[in-house]
């Protein structure tokens, strides 16, 4: 574990993400409490087609509507 001051955080903020991203556990402290982990953000996986063929067929916007729904939308009864 790394412990730096603020002040130093600030100057070598580069390095410190570096050193955290490679695995290194680093803590900034406020004077000689500790206050603050470095910690890399977890990369999520991003999967295209997660959810192909579990949902089904949606409606087809571009086909006529049937009479009644199309009199129920114009207003009719």
């Amino acid at each position: 574990m790394k412990q730096v001051t603020i002040h130093a955080a600030k100057t070598n903020l580069s390095k410190l993400i570096e050193a955290a991203l490679s695995g290194e556990e680093i803590v900034i402290a406020k004077g000689s409490k500790p206050v603050v982990r470095l910690v890399p953000v977890s990369q999520g996986v991003f999967k295209i087609g997660l959810l192909k063929g579990k949902l089904g067929t949606g409606p087809d916007f571009f086909e006529p509507m049937d009479e009644s729904d199309l009199h129920a939308w114009e207003g009719g009864q």
